[in-house]
């Protein structure tokens, strides 16, 4: 797809300053040949505590203190919980986590209860350019096994990735672009893994070496592949398998006895979930350019997958949504058509530059330059014909200009540019092709050298939505900003008090919809006058060290104006029931626990607790609930750790959801529980681990309540898992 013509000058101004800036800054690369190598890790937005603790931190900060909720997921524990290939599944034991579940191939974040348009997931801080935004049932365009790091950051990430970052983000860190010399003559990563509930086989490696003195090559590839999930239980939930023994029992009374037993036969599926299997394949290349304290280099990728999206059997749509609509409910192939088979097949081809330039010794330390492209399309194929295909366009950059940190005043200020150009062309493009430009000035400052520190952040951004076909145009000028107070005078520990006001414009999907959306079995109808989303927020936290152990806590609450959201009218198109998109004022409070402590803490030997807990409530204005809201969550695990070997027992406990919408059900509690053993046969050095592990031991059958699937695309049975990832 090629990019179409926008008449947004500023957007063009955007990116000819960014990537002029890469131009003019190119000499400084050079000068900077004889300075002497960072101290720092490769990646500068990070940093290590003095209890080892991992931070995230922001450009030019000591720490980013203005989002309190903020979690850093390593390589170990990507290996420990990458379950399948989506991002997801893989974060959601963390504290005010969950997941969108929507099937085992399509996965996204849902952070303190937010998903979709208010939460984003970027590459090392630019957009994976994917549409899994748009629809739960689209895949997110990363691979964990080829990630190095997962940064999380819970509440207003508009401040540092834009405005579709109002909920949270996730920042997906790799190493397809290198930013430093390997010690050897080439470095391997490698990884392979298999599991007894998706009969998983996957595999992944990356190489690194060195062209020249100062010039890296990388290359790493990633293959997956899975059959049909199986579950421990039922498929369908209670409440659809009651409707369809209903209807059986109807059927049999008219004498249709053979739909009768179809439907008893659907509602007595169990044990795995048909077309659930899924494959990819992903291959990225890299060149990186080191000197000194300066780094530049560029990648190209591509991703590939296909996945089966589980639809929910055969379903005749009445009005009441979830719950009445069950009552029409027919099983697989006992409708007047056979029900087809629906099948995603997503392909993306991305390329990326990043630089980050050491300026000199003047107020301006660092030019940091990251630049992301992609040609997405996907197509939705129901049994051997195409449905509809969904095309994406897409550039991003962003230049961050740092600022010296060793003064009282520290941070980073910058400019972003963002272009998109979707279009969707089939029976369920109920989006009409649309452009969104957007341009963003932002800064983030830290001033202090005491026990006190004042953090401030400030976005202004221009976004236009553009719906050609309709001859549309909307523009939103938002403005965010957050200021933080912090005390540091208990030796290990940060106690801070944050507001913020974030504001976000309404995606193309909010404003253009009108059409049939199978994934959320509605015919959802967008509104091209809704203003833009406002929220205010208070957080307070405090985080550090016990002893030897480190804690984390933070509550909070967001009071937003015209939050955006998709209500039942009670009409019905298509077979579908309508939705449209209202605004209303809303409300989000909640909390998130986290404490790791060593009770034995010996030569050799440590045994480690793990505590988490999370809460999120939310309510609109009129006193209803916001859908989807995950319920209260709680995780204990023991550990014990040697210099060989690790072993893990956890338990997750999820609280029954009784507060929903009148087209939604209420969700059972259930309780996970998981074991681990990795084992280092080199402990010297820790490159090779080799890991077992036992999830949902006892085969629960449980259900996120976040999913709109959920009713009939239970988590995961009991699965046993094992994979070895090596380093040399």
């Amino acid at each position: 797809m090629t990019l179409r013509k926008s008449s947004l000058a500023p957007s063009r101004l955007a990116l000819a300053t960014v990537l002029g800036l890469a131009v003019t800054a190119a000499p400084a690369l050079a000068e900077t040949a004889e300075q002497p190598a960072p101290v720092e890790d490769d990646v500068h937005n990070r940093q290590t505590a003095s209890d080892g603790t991992i931070i995230v931190s922001a450009n030019g900060l000591k720490e980013l203190d203005v989002l309190a909720g903020t979690s850093v997921v390593e390589i170990g524990q990507i290996q420990r919980d990458a379950i399948n290939g989506q991002i997801g599944d893989l974060l959601a034991k963390l504290p005010g986590v969950s997941s969108t579940s929507f099937a085992p191939g399509s996965s996204r974040p849902v952070l303190r209860g937010q998903q979709g348009e208010r939460v984003r997931v970027l590459i090392d801080g630019v957009g994976t350019a994917d549409v899994s935004n748009t629809s739960v049932d689209h895949a997110t365009t990363i691979e964990p096994i080829t990630v190095e790091r997962i940064e999380v950051l819970r509440g207003p990430a508009v401040l540092l990735y834009g405005s579709q970052a109002i909920g949270g983000a996730v920042n997906v860190v790799d190493k397809r672009i290198p930013t430093r010399m390997p010690d050897e003559d080439f470095h391997v990563d490698g990884f392979a893994g298999i599991d007894s509930a998706t009969n998983l086989r996957t595999g992944a490696a990356s190489v690194d070496f060195g062209l020249t003195s100062n010039l890296v090559f990388h290359v790493d590839g990633s293959w997956r592949k899975t059959g049909n999930a199986e579950i421990g239980g039922f498929q369908l939930s209670p409440e659809l398998r009651e409707e369809l023994l209903e209807e059986a029992a109807e059927k049999t009374a008219d004498g249709e006895l053979e739909k009768a037993a179809e439907f008893r036969e659907a509602a007595a599926q169990r044990g795995f979930i048909p077309n659930s299997d899924m494959d990819s394949w992903t291959v990225n290349a890299g060149l990186g350019l080191i000197l000194g304290e300066s780094t530049l280099g560029a990648s190209i990728g591509w991703y590939d997958t296909n996945y089966g999206v589980t639809k929910r059997p055969g379903l005749k749509h009445d009005h009441g949504g979830e719950v009445a609509a069950a009552a029409a409910i027919t099983p697989f192939g006992a409708g007047d058509e056979e029900e087809e088979i629906v099948r995603i097949g997503l392909k993306q081809f991305r390329a990326d530059l990043k630089g980050d330039l050491y300026l000199g010794e003047g107020t301006f330390e660092r030019l940091k330059l990251r630049v992301g492209y992609s040609d997405y399309t996907h197509t939705e194929f129901e049994g051997d014909e195409v449905g509809t295909t969904f095309d994406a366009t897409s550039i991003e950059a962003r230049a961050e200009l740092v600022q010296r940190g060793d003064g009282a005043l520290r941070g980073s200020s910058g400019i972003q540019y963002l272009h998109r150009d979707f279009a969707a062309v089939g029976a369920e493009a109920y989006v009409p092709p649309n452009l969104t430009d957007q341009v963003a000035l932002f800064t983030l400052q830290e001033y202090g050298t005491g026990a006190f520190q004042i953090e401030a952040a400030a976005r202004a951004e221009f976004t236009k939505v553009e719906a050609q076909t309709l001859r549309i145009e909307r523009d939103y000028d938002t403005f965010s900003g957050a200021l933080g107070l912090v005390y540091q005078g208990i030796e290990g520990v940060r106690i801070g008090l944050n507001g913020s006001r974030a504001e976000r414009a309404p995606a193309a999907e909010e404003l253009f919809a009108n059409g049939p959306h199978i994934a959320t079995q509605a015919f959802e109808i967008g509104d091209a006058d809704l203003t833009t989303e406002r929220a205010w927020g208070l957080e307070a936290y405090a985080r550090g060290s016990i002893g030897a152990g480190t804690f984390n806590l933070t509550a909070y609450r967001q009071w937003f104006d015209n939050y955006i959201f998709l209500e039942e009218t009670g009409a019905e198109e298509d077979d579908l029931p309508v939705f449209q998109y209202l605004q209303q004022d809303a409300d989000f409070w909640g909390f998130e626990a986290e404490l790791n402590y060593p009770i034995i803490d010996s030569d050799g030997f440590r045994l480690l607790t793990d505590l988490r807990a999370s809460y999120t409530e939310a309510e609109l204005a009129d006193g209803t609930a916001v859908p989807r809201i995950p319920p209260l969550a709680l995780l204990g695990a023991l550990e014990a750790q040697t210099d060989a070997f690790d072993l893990r027992g956890e338990v997750q406990w999820f609280d029954a959801q009784d507060r929903v919408t009148a087209f939604e059900t209420p969700t059972d509690s259930f309780t996970l529980v998981n074991a681990m053993a990795a084992w280092r046969p080199f402990a010297a050095n820790r490159n090779v681990t080799v890991l077992v592990a036992a999830d949902n031991i006892f085969d629960v059958n449980g259900r996120r309540h976040a999913s709109f699937t959920k009713d009939f695309v239970p988590l995961l049975g009991r699965n046993f898992r094992a994979s070895v990832r090596l380093s040399f």
